[in-house]
């Protein structure tokens, strides 16, 4: 009688420990394929990042800002008798 609520009771641990491995398992799982998604959203955004970069750098190179200052503002570099110093005292 013994033996047999021992071999009933060490079943059911085996059977629970089973469903425990099984179910860390396909934790894991989903967890790896979220982390491998979250990485290639990772490496999207960097290269992302390098191109608004690469853009910013071009847009605000100080031959573009001048060249639509003076064709879209019509702004001038002001001649040297116009240009007056003020000191900071």
């Amino acid at each position: 009688m013994f033996f047999r609520i021992s071999f009933i009771v060490i079943s059911a641990l085996v059977l629970l420990s089973a469903i425990a491995v099984v179910s860390s398992r396909h934790e894991s799982r989903k967890l790896f394929v979220s982390l491998q998604e979250i990485q290639e959203q990772r490496d999207e955004m960097n290269v992302e990042w390098g191109k608004l970069q690469i853009e910013q750098s071009t847009v605000a190179t100080h031959s573009r800002v001048a060249s639509k200052a003076t064709s879209q503002l019509g702004m001038l570099v002001p001649k040297t008798e116009n240009v007056r110093m003020i000191e900071n005292k």
